[in-house]
């Protein structure tokens, strides 16, 4: 069975993304076909990246950047939740995944996203990053805005219609991840 990391990426004080995390995780975690973890950028507390050597070469020097890599390398496949900032992704997450680069490499992405355009630009970003670390992001992706599914843009209130967006993205995320699981064998 595959085993997905559904990632929180925002660390901030007053994010939604615990909520949202939390929302994705609990609807994950009743499938049967993959075993999901959900794995909070604010908990794993990493520093601005600090490693002297490019993460593609391997050779990782500080113990935070070991433990993080040994944190995401049995995953087979991801979920991103993502805060949309200033049209782009949690300056955190964008360094969690820089961190980093084998680990990340042949395996599945998909992305629940939330601001006030639904956080589509923060997702148009990771696509790019995704492309680079050789993640396979799937087309499927859960968008949230803040206006429509966020009472007072604060308390997390999902139309069913989020949820079914949901059940289909990781749908594609668990079909890819188990795909790509054999190109790595």
């Amino acid at each position: 069975m595959v085993r997905i990391a559904i990632i929180i990426g925002s660390t901030r004080p007053s994010r939604n993304g615990e909520q949202v995390g939390q929302w994705v995780y609990d609807h994950a975690r009743q499938r049967h076909d993959a075993e999901f973890e959900l794995i909070d950028l604010k908990e794993v507390n990493l520093p601005f990246l600090d490693e002297a050597i490019p993460p593609s070469a391997g050779r990782y020097a500080n113990a935070h950047t070991k433990a993080w890599a040994q944190r995401i390398a049995p995953f087979d496949g991801f979920v991103f939740v993502t805060a949309e900032y200033n049209h782009g992704m949690p300056g955190a997450l964008k360094n969690a995944i820089d961190f980093l680069f084998k680990e990340w490499n042949d395996k599945a992405a998909g992305f629940v996203s939330y601001g006030s355009a639904g956080g589509v630009r923060a997702v148009e970003q990771l696509r790019q990053v995704m492309g680079e670390i050789a993640v396979a992001d799937v087309r499927r992706q859960v968008f949230l805005p803040l206006g429509t599914e966020f009472e007072e843009m604060r308390r997390f209130k999902p139309s069913p219609s989020k949820v079914k967006d949901l059940e289909e993205m990781l749908n594609q995320v668990v079909a890819w991840s188990t795909a790509l699981k054999t190109l790595r064998a």
